[in-house]
C-alpha cells in the first residue's frame, strides 16, 4: 500500500513504523509541516501499561524510550501548608522532542520516508495514496475539510492554562495549590528528563482576568506564575518554548470527539488518528496514549484483516467500532478529571481538609476506587481510613479503621451506625394506606441485613395524595399503629434506624400498581388530581386542576397532621419529597410550573410552597430529629432544571431549616432522557454538599461497596442510598463487607451460623481478601 502520515506527531509517526515493521514493501511517507527536531510542548506522560503495550509491538522503539524516560510511582500534593504523598501509581515521563526524535530515526532505520517543513493543506495533494492518516492535530485541516463526514463535536472548556516548564526537578507527580486575593490556581508538575520539568499552570477564566491575564504577554505571565509559586520554585526560572503564539499564552482545552473517524474520498480512505479525532484532558495524561493505541489498534487490524488496498474499507469499519469504546471510556474519565480541576476551587479547595482534598483529587477521574487505592498503597489509605473514622467520631488505632460506609454519622440527635442507606422504593402493598406484613418483613430483612438507615417508601399524606390505590399512607390513626409496629421491631432487632418519606403524588396520582402498568391512569376508581399547573403527565391522563390558596393550606395541613403522626410512629428522620414530578416538585420545575402568581416564575417563587409545608413540618417535628429533603436535581429535559437550580434549591432548604438533601434526578417530565451510567447521579450530591454546604445522600446506579467507599471518603456525599441492590439482596450491606474483608460488622445472633461458611465461600472464589 501506499499510505502517507499528515502530520509527524506520535500518532502518525508510530503508526507510520509499526506498519513498515508489519510489511516493509508498503510505501510510507510521514510529511511534518515543522523542521526537522523542531516541536512544542515540553514533556508527555503516559502509563506504565501503555509502555508494555508498546514493548510488544516494537521493542526496539520501547528499550529507546525507556532508556530516555522518567519513571515515578509516586503523586505528591501540596496544599494549604501540607505536603502529602501517595504510591503505585506508575507514570512514564518523556521530553515530547525526545520522543519524536526517538520516533522518526527508527522510521529512517525501517525506511520510512520523512518529509519535514511542508504545510499540507489538503488531502487531495496526495491522489495516489491508498491511505491517508491525518494525525495533524487538534486543528486537523482535513478533519475541517470534511466538517459534515466526520462530524466532530469540539467543546471549549473555561478553565485557562499555560504550559511551561523549569530546571526545577520534583521526584513525584505534583500538584501545587495557591491562593490568592481573587481565587485558586493549580499546577501540574512532572520531571521528563535529568534536566527539566514540565510546569503547567491553571485557573478558571475569572480569577485569570482578575488578575489582568488576559491581557499580559507571555513575559508577564510567566513573571506571575514565578512569583506565584516562588516557595516550590527555590529560584529556578520559569521557561517557554510557545514564543511563537501571538498574545497571551494561555490557552483554553477543547475536547475533541468525532462521530465518523474515516471517509473514502474518492481516491484514498482518509482515517483520523490522535488528537484529530479525540482529545484527553492533561489533567489525566493521556493525549500521547491515546494516540499510540490509535496506531496499534490500526495495525493490529491490518495484520489480521489483511494489508492490502482492499482489505482498507473492513478495516477501517472495524478500527472505529473497536477503539471507539475504549475512547470514549478514556475521554469520559478525562472529563471527569479535566471537571474536578475546573471546579475545585469553587468546591473543595475552601472546604476539604488536606488529606481528604489528596483522597478526592487521587480519584477524580473515577477510574480509581477505593480498593484500587488500597492495591496502590495500601499504607497511605489505612491511614487516610484512620483519619476519616477519627473524624466520623470513632477513634481509630493503626490497621483498626472501618472503611468510610461503615463509620457513623450525626445530624443532630440521630446516630446512624454506618452510611447505607436503603432508598426510598414503592412497594404498592398497602392496604387502604396501612403497612403490613408485607412491609414488616420487606423493611425487618433489610434492618437485620446491616443497612445504617431504611427510608419507607413514600408515605401519602391524604388518600387524594397517592400514586396508586396500594401506597402507604399517613392520614389515618390505623396508619400510625401499622407503621409503629415496623418502626419497633426495626429497633428492637437490629442497629438500624427508621426514617419516613412523605408525599403527595399530585398529577402522577390515580395511577394503576407498577405491574398492572406504571404511569397508566386507573379505569376505575380514581381520584381527583391538583398540581401547581394543569398538566396531565402522560397525553392520557387525567388533567388535574391548578391548586388554589385554599388547596395549599389544606395540603400543608396534611403533611403536619402526617408529621404528627409519624413521630408519634417512633421513626427517626423525616423526609420531605420534592422530586420526581409530584406534587411539591412540580412547583419547583419549570417545564410543570406554569403560574403567573406569586408561587410561579424564579427559583425563590417555585420554592415558596414547598418551603412553606417543609417549614410548617420542621415547626412540629421534634428539634432533635433531622429532616430531609428528596430533589429532583436535573429534569433531563430542556427548559428544565438542573444541577445548577439544585444548588439553589438546596440553600433555601437549608435555610428553612433542612440537615440533609436526598440527591435524585429525573422522572419529571415524560420524555426525558437522563444520562444513565454508574454514579451518575453522586455528581449532583456532591456540587450541593460541597457548594450549597449541606450533607447529602448519593442515589442511583450504585451497586458495591468500592462505590459507596469511593463516595463518602472523597466527600462526595456523606450516605449512600441503596435502591435496587438492596431490594434484590435483603443482606447486602452484610455480604458488602464481606466481600471487601471487613469482619467488623454485627450479624444477627440468629444468622451467625451462616456467617463464616459465606465469607469462606468468598474466599474460595477469590471475592474477598483475607483478613
Amino acid at each position: 500500500m501506499r499510505i502517507v502520515c499528515i502530520g509527524g506527531g506520535p500518532a502518525g509517526l508510530y503508526f507510520a513504523l509499526l506498519m513498515k515493521k508489519l510489511n516493509p514493501a508498503h510505501e510510507i511517507a510521514v510529511v511534518e509541516r515543522n523542521r526537522p527536531y523542531d516541536t512544542f510542548g515540553w514533556g508527555v506522560v503516559f502509563s506504565d501499561a501503555t509502555m508494555d503495550n508498546m514493548r510488544e509491538w516494537d521493542p526496539v522503539t520501547a528499550d529507546a524510550i525507556q532508556v530516555a524516560f522518567n519513571h515515578w510511582d509516586d503523586i505528591e500534593l501540596h496544599f494549604k501548608g501540607r505536603t502529602i504523598r501517595s504510591g503505585g501509581h506508575g507514570f512514564v515521563g518523556i521530553g515530547r522532542k525526545k520522543m519524536l526524535n526517538i520516533l522518526q530515526a527508527r522510521c529512517e532505520e525501517l525506511g520510512v520516508e520523512l518529509v519535514f517543513d511542508r504545510d499540507v493543506e489538503s488531502d487531495s495533494e496526495f491522489p495516489d495514496a491508498d491511505l491517508i492518516i491525518a494525525s495533524d492535530g487538534i486543528n486537523s485541516r482535513i478533519r475541517n475539510k470534511y466538517a459534515e463526514v466526520f462530524k466532530p463535536d469540539i467543546v471549549t472548556r473555561p478553565n485557562r492554562y499555560i504550559w511551561l516548564g523549569t530546571n526545577k526537578l520534583f521526584d513525584a507527580f505534583t500538584f501545587l495549590f495557591e491562593k490568592t486575593a481573587h481565587g485558586w490556581f493549580q499546577a501540574h508538575v512532572y520531571k521528563f528528563d535529568d534536566t527539566t520539568t514540565t510546569f503547567i499552570v491553571e485557573c478558571p477564566e475569572h480569577v485569570w482576568k482578575a488578575h489582568g491575564l488576559d491581557r499580559a504577554d507571555s513575559e508577564q505571565s510567566i513573571a506571575f506564575c514565578e512569583k506565584l509559586f516562588a516557595k516550590h520554585l527555590d529560584g529556578h526560572p520559569l521557561m517557554t518554548n510557545a514564543r511563537h503564539l501571538r498574545g497571551s499564552a494561555w490557552l483554553n482545552f477543547q475536547r475533541v470527539k468525532c462521530e465518523q473517524w474515516h471517509h473514502d474520498n474518492g481516491s484514498s480512505h482518509v482515517v483520523l488518528m490522535g488528537d484529530a479525532v479525540h482529545t484527553a484532558h492533561f489533567a489525566i495524561g493521556s493525549g500521547t496514549k491515546l494516540a499510540l493505541e490509535d496506531a496499534i489498534e490500526l495495525t493490529r487490524l491490518f495484520r489480521d484483516e489483511g494489508d492490502t488496498a482492499e482489505h482498507i474499507p473492513a478495516v477501517l469499519e472495524r478500527y472505529q467500532a473497536a477503539r471507539n469504546i475504549d475512547v470514549l471510556r478514556l475521554q469520559n474519565a478525562a472529563w471527569n478529571a479535566m471537571e474536578w480541576f475546573e471546579v475545585c476551587g469553587a468546591r473543595y479547595c475552601d472546604t476539604l481538609e488536606p488529606e481528604q482534598f489528596m483522597y478526592s483529587m487521587l480519584t477524580r477521574s473515577q477510574r480509581i476506587s477505593h480498593e484500587n487505592l488500597r492495591l496502590r498503597d495500601a499504607t497511605w489509605l489505612e491511614g487516610y481510613e484512620r483519619w476519616f473514622a477519627n473524624n466520623a467520631g470513632l477513634p481509630a488505632e493503626a490497621g483498626e479503621a472501618p472503611p468510610p460506609m461503615f463509620t457513623p454519622f450525626t445530624l443532630r440527635g440521630l446516630t446512624l451506625a454506618n452510611r447505607v442507606v436503603v432508598s426510598p422504593m414503592a412497594m404498592y402493598s398497602a392496604d387502604d394506606g396501612s403497612a403490613n406484613d408485607f412491609h414488616l418483613v420487606h423493611f425487618g430483612a433489610r434492618a437485620l441485613g446491616g443497612a445504617g438507615l431504611l427510608y419507607t417508601e413514600m408515605t401519602c399524606v391524604s388518600p387524594d395524595a397517592r400514586i396508586t390505590p396500594g401506597c402507604a399512607g399517613m392520614y389515618k390513626p390505623e396508619h400510625v399503629n401499622a407503621w409503629k409496629r415496623v418502626v419497633d421491631f426495626v429497633h428492637a432487632n437490629s442497629g438500624a434506624k427508621m426514617g419516613i418519606q412523605l408525599g403527595h403524588a399530585g398529577r402522577k396520582g390515580a395511577t394503576k400498581l407498577a405491574w398492572e402498568g406504571i404511569d397508566e391512569p386507573l379505569e376505575a376508581g380514581g381520584w381527583p388530581l391538583m398540581s401547581a399547573s394543569p398538566l396531565p403527565y402522560l397525553p392520557h391522563s387525567q388533567v388535574p386542576r391548578e391548586m388554589t390558596r385554599d388547596d395549599m393550606e389544606r395540603v400543608r395541613d396534611d403533611f403536619v397532621r402526617a408529621t404528627k403522626m409519624a413521630a408519634e410512629a417512633g421513626f427517626d428522620i423525616l423526609e420531605l419529597h420534592c422530586a420526581h414530578g409530584y406534587l411539591l416538585s412540580s412547583f419547583l420545575s419549570p417545564l410543570t410550573n406554569r403560574r403567573r402568581d406569586e408561587f410561579g416564575g424564579g427559583h425563590e417563587n417555585r420554592a415558596r410552597f414547598p418551603l412553606e409545608v417543609f417549614r410548617a413540618m420542621r415547626a412540629v417535628w421534634p428539634q432533635d430529629r433531622p429532616m430531609s429533603v428528596r430533589l429532583s436535581c436535573h429534569d433531563w429535559f430542556p427548559g428544565g432544571n438542573t444541577a445548577d437550580d439544585a444548588v439553589e434549591y438546596a440553600r433555601l432548604f437549608k435555610d428553612a431549616g433542612a440537615d440533609l438533601i436526598d440527591c435524585s434526578s429525573g422522572q419529571v417530565w415524560k420524555g426525558d432522557r437522563p444520562v444513565y451510567g454508574r454514579m451518575y447521579q453522586t455528581p449532583f450530591a456532591d456540587r450541593i454538599r460541597n457548594e450549597a454546604g449541606i450533607p447529602t445522600v448519593a442515589v442511583g446506579a450504585l451497586y458495591e461497596a468500592d462505590h459507596a467507599n469511593s463516595i463518602i471518603a472523597a466527600g462526595r456525599a456523606d450516605l449512600c442510598a441503596i435502591a435496587r441492590p438492596h431490594l434484590a439482596d435483603p443482606a447486602w450491606t452484610l455480604h458488602e463487607a464481606a466481600k471487601i474483608g471487613f469482619g467488623d460488622v454485627a450479624w444477627p445472633k440468629q444468622y451467625l451460623s451462616a456467617r463464616s461458611q459465606y465469607e469462606t465461600n468468598l474466599r474460595r472464589e477469590g471475592g474477598a481478601p483475607d483478613k
